[in-house]
């Protein structure tokens, strides 16, 4: 099984849907997990966008790098231009890509009013990262 690390900045939307997604869909291959240059806590909007699909994460956390220092990685995938910049090279020897998605938790409005770009940035992380995934380890 080949490991995949998902970073972003608060390791509370994008990377916590990826890990999510990934785990659910491609476990078979996969171990996926994610951490954030900052740690914050899960978006509850995420996860109920996850749950539409039967992916529960209510049991993660937000988690820092510096609780996968010295962990091995096949691959590293940042999704926001802000960890993509700060991903240290502690990750040596080890494929980095960066696939950016738009980040829905910085919306305002109602539930409501967000709930449809939350599922449309969900959408594209499950069949951009999928598609990646499965074109390097077909």
């Amino acid at each position: 099984m080949q490991r995949v690390l998902f970073l972003c900045t608060h390791n509370s939307c994008r990377s916590q849907m990826a890990e999510g997604l990934i785990n659910h869909y491609l476990g078979d291959r996969f171990v996926a997990l994610s951490a954030g240059t900052e740690s914050t806590q899960v978006n509850p909007l995420a996860a109920q966008v996850l749950l539409e699909l039967g992916v529960d994460i209510s049991h993660h956390t937000s988690k820092t790098l510096e609780q996968f220092d010295g962990q091995m990685f096949d691959f590293v995938i940042t999704l926001c231009d802000s960890a993509h910049e700060q991903c240290p090279l502690f990750f040596g020897g080890v494929q980095r890509v960066h696939i950016g998605f738009e980040d829905p938790s910085r919306l305002t409005g109602s539930s409501e009013e967000v709930l449809p770009e939350y599922r449309k940035v969900r959408d594209k992380i499950l069949q951009s990262i999928s598609a990646y995934l499965l074109q390097v380890n077909p």
